[in-house]
């Protein structure tokens, strides 16, 4: 299905360049959506720092992520960033925005329809905008993570390109940890994890609270249990070629979870907590182990030779690929350039 007539704004964030060089979960999706779109034929148009890398046009007013230069004020960027995406709406048949709550509140100065993908509603504080602004067009990364009201047309899941992480063909024996080092995403349970389970651990990830890591992290470092600090996708599949298991155990319920479709990719399994999201996108018991505690991921642990590597890589082939992805993307622009067209006639 290909409209590339058609032309189509993104919008990413700003807080690190899109693609980013190391975390950045939105940036990483507006980046694959964009070079999916591209490779199908669509006419598209990223909106995001100067220093972002994309095979589309790149249309930038912020020289850098307000996560990497500490002297850009973030509110001035992301103002900055924003308006000039719908400054030139009436260019665009379409934006397809992943700027959050702050960009709703633009749509209707703009004849152009907006498309907001929801990667998480990070406070009860913001839906007020969510509901003011409930009749535009939404899409879910997640049945799981939803707000009543709002137009949704879909779910799609986050798509990852799976040429980034080749195929591991044996297990390592480590588990690895990768994302924020921030008590949301359980990093102490998984050192407690290692110390019951007797096996080494690899943590990787931006420090997102320092108090959490010097209480909780820091003090459990040794030789079994190191910290290497942020990866890049390089740094990743090293990661992947060592590890037995990648925890992921989540004290809160996970709105998608790029790691687990990363690691499954590579063949490596995961052991998630069974919150939110992870149950759709791991499968229990076929490409990693779905547990509610602590006690309950060790002794899945003892089970992890049954999970069979390429299984896990042919679900992401499945689910979770860029070309699913934006395929699905591709029915849900269409949705709305039919609901747009019937409403102009």
């Amino acid at each position: 299905m290909r409209i590339p007539d058609k032309r189509v704004a993104i919008l990413s964030p700003v807080a690190w360049r899109t693609p980013p060089r190391h975390y950045g979960a939105w940036e990483t999706v507006a980046s694959n959506i964009t070079e999916g779109l591209v490779s199908r034929g669509w006419d598209v148009t990223l909106f995001a720092t100067k220093d972002s890398v994309t095979s589309a046009h790149l249309h930038a007013v912020v020289d850098k992520g307000y996560e990497e230069d500490c002297s850009i004020d973030p509110k001035v960027a992301e103002y900055l960033h924003i308006s000039e995406a719908f400054e030139h709406a009436a260019e665009f048949d379409l934006i397809h925005s992943h700027y959050d709550f702050m960009a709703l509140s633009y749509t209707r100065l703009v004849k152009t329809p907006v498309l907001t993908t929801i990667h998480g509603f990070s406070s009860a504080k913001i839906m007020p905008v969510y509901e003011k602004y409930g009749e535009g067009y939404f899409v879910s990364i997640s049945n799981s993570d939803r707000a009543p009201g709002l137009n949704y047309l879909a779910t799609v899941y986050n798509g990852i390109d799976l040429s980034l992480y080749p195929f591991q063909e044996s297990p390592g024996d480590h588990l690895i940890f990768l994302g924020r080092i921030h008590p949301d995403k359980g990093v102490h349970l998984a050192i407690e994890v290692a110390h019951l389970s007797g096996l080494p651990l690899l943590i990787a990830g931006i420090i997102q609270d320092q108090g959490y890591f010097r209480e909780q992290v820091e003090p459990h470092l040794n030789q079994a249990i190191r910290y290497i600090g942020p990866v890049d996708v390089m740094c990743k599949n090293a990661l992947f070629a060592r590890a037995r298991a990648l925890l992921h155990l989540n004290t809160i319920p996970e709105r998608f979870g790029l790691v687990l479709a990363e690691a499954n990719a590579a063949g490596v399994p995961v052991i998630a907590m069974d919150l939110g999201s992870c149950r759709e996108v791991i499968e229990d018991g076929q490409t990693g182990f779905l547990v509610a505690s602590v006690e309950e991921a060790v002794e899945a642990l003892k089970r992890v030779d049954e999970i069979d590597p390429s299984a896990c890589r042919r679900r992401v082939q499945q689910c979770f690929s860029i070309e699913t992805m934006v395929e699905a993307y591709e029915r849900v622009y269409t949705t709305i350039f039919d609901l747009e067209a019937g409403r102009s006639s």
